[in-house]
């Protein structure tokens, strides 16, 4: 089942938009454009709620490679979830696909950084 996300105008920024919930969707195609894994740029959408917490991430087109990012996706992104810009360096790096989780985590940590300083 697809899921139709419903943007607001409330916060209209290139990088971040508010979402019908109420949350706030940061992308980091642009702002973690430096944050590198294995293969290349990780970029994510994430949704922050109005506590700044993560409420879900998104891995977005990249090149990683598929087999090994899809253990950063099923076992790092879940995660993610819950943490905010205190907690999010306490999780760990998914064995196997250290790079990629690495830079995963660091757009994740961007995210909340950004959302702190334009909500």
């Amino acid at each position: 089942m697809a899921s139709i996300l419903t943007l607001s105008s409330a916060c209209t920024d290139a990088n971040m938009k508010k979402d019908a919930e109420g949350n706030y969707v940061v992308g980091t195609t642009e702002l973690g454009k430096e944050v590198t894994g294995f293969a290349g740029n990780t970029p994510l959408k994430v949704s922050i709620d109005a506590n700044g917490s993560i409420v879900k991430v998104e891995a977005l087109e990249n090149q990683e490679t598929p087999g090994y990012f899809k253990m950063v996706t099923d076992d790092l992104l879940p995660k993610l979830e819950g943490k905010n810009a205190e907690t999010i360096t306490q999780v760990d790096a998914v064995s196997g696909a250290t790079f990629s989780s690495k830079a995963v985590i660091k757009n994740a940590q961007i995210a909340l950084d950004y959302y702190q300083k334009h909500k």
